[in-house]
C-alpha cells in the first residue's frame, strides 16, 4: 500500500509551500499531488512554479500529479486548466467535470480527486475506458461502500486503482463565494488574502462549543480531523493501492512517519499533538455522522 501526500488545501505563503515539499522530498511518501485546488486568486504559485516543483520531487523519486481546480468559475479557470492538461510530462487529478471532460477528449490518462462523484461501479467502467488510472473514494462513502464497489469490480474482471483519503480535514463543499473574506466582512474580489492568516483554516464552532466546520476561502472543511490509520490493515485486505494525507501546516513530518510504520505492521498508539487542534472523526468509514469518532483503543 502506498501513501500519498494530497495538495496543499490552504493558502500558505510561497516560501512555505516551497520548505514543505523540500521536507517532503526526504517522506517515505510515494505520490505527491501539487497544485491550487481550492481558489483561482491564489497567486503566489503559477502553474509554471507548480510544473518546477514537479520535476524536482520526480527527480527524488516521487509520482507527481498535478491536480485542477476543484470549482471552474471564469475563462481565466479554463485557461489555467487547459494548461495543467496540456503539461505534457505529469498525470492530471481531474477534480470537476471541467477537468475530467478535458483530459478525456485529450485522450490523455488521468486520476480522479475525492471531489469527483464516483459512487458506483458503473461510473468507474466507463471511466476505465476512458483512460482513469486510478480514483479517490468520495470522502462521505463508507468501508462497506467500497468492499461492495471492489467486489463488484473484481467479478467483472477490472481493477480499478482506488485511492481513500485517510488524514485531515475533510473537504465537504465549495462555492462561489468567499467564507472567510466574509468573516472578516470583505467582498470576495478585494478579499486581502485573509485566508493566509489561517494556515489551517479557520475553525467554526456551534453555540455548543463543537468544532463543525472549517472555513477555508470558498471552500468548507470538517472541524473534526478524519484519522484512518487504525483502519490500515482493512484497507491492505479490501485492496486499496494508496492512503491519501491531506498537508497541514505543522506536525506533518511525523504524521507520515506513523502512517508509514502503520503500513508496515508498527502500530503508533496515537498521533503528534503539535497539530491543529482539532477532535479527531472517522464516522464516514463506518456509514455514520462524519463527525463520529469510534473511539478504537
Amino acid at each position: 500500500m502506498k501513501l500519498s501526500l494530497g495538495p496543499i488545501l490552504w493558502y500558505w505563503p510561497r516560501q512555505d509551500v516551497l520548505n514543505f515539499y523540500a521536507e517532503a522530498a526526504e517522506w517515505p511518501v510515494e505520490t505527491i499531488y501539487l497544485g491550487e485546488v481550492v481558489c483561482s486568486r491564489r497567486r503566489d504559485m503559477k502553474v509554471a512554479d507548480w510544473m518546477d516543483l514537479a520535476r524536482d520531487l520526480r527527480d527524488c523519486g516521487k509520482e507527481v500529479v498535478l491536480s485542477s481546480q476543484t470549482l471552474i468559475e471564469s475563462e481565466a479557470d479554463l485557461r489555467t486548466l487547459r494548461r495543467i492538461r496540456d503539461n505534457g510530462e505529469f498525470l492530471v487529478e481531474a477534480n470537476d467535470q471541467s477537468a475530467l471532460n478535458m483530459v478525456i477528449e485529450a485522450g490523455l490518462p488521468f486520476v480522479t480527486g475525492p471531489s469527483m462523484n464516483v459512487y458506483n461501479p458503473a461510473t468507474l467502467r466507463v471511466l476505465l475506458r476512458r483512460g482513469l488510472q486510478r480514483w479517490c473514494l468520495p470522502v462521505e462513502l463508507s468501508r462497506d461502500t467500497l468492499a461492495d464497489m471492489q467486489t463488484t469490480l473484481y467479478e467483472q474482471s477490472l481493477h480499478a486503482p482506488v485511492e481513500v483519503f485517510a488524514w485531515g480535514f475533510l473537504p465537504l463543499a465549495w462555492s462561489s463565494r468567499c467564507f472567510t473574506a466574509r468573516y472578516y466582512g470583505k467582498p470576495k474580489d478585494r478579499c486581502e488574502f485573509v485566508c493566509q492568516q489561517h494556515p489551517d483554516g479557520l475553525a467554526l464552532r456551534s453555540r455548543e462549543h463543537q468544532d463543525v466546520f472549517r472555513l477555508n476561502g470558498t471552500s468548507t472543511l470538517s472541524g473534526a480531523r478524519y484519522d484512518l490509520m487504525r483502519e490500515l490493515p482493512d484497507m491492505q485486505r479490501l485492496g486499496v493501492d494508496a492512503v491519501r494525507l491531506s498537508p497541514e501546516h505543522e506536525g506533518m513530518a511525523e504524521v507520515v512517519a506513523r502512517f508509514d510504520r502503520a503500513r508496515q505492521g508498527d502500530m503508533p498508539e496515537r498521533h503528534p499533538l503539535h497539530l491543529a487542534e482539532a477532535p479527531p472523526c472517522d464516522g464516514y468509514w463506518y456509514g455514520r455522522p462524519g463527525m463520529d469518532w469510534s473511539q478504537t483503543p
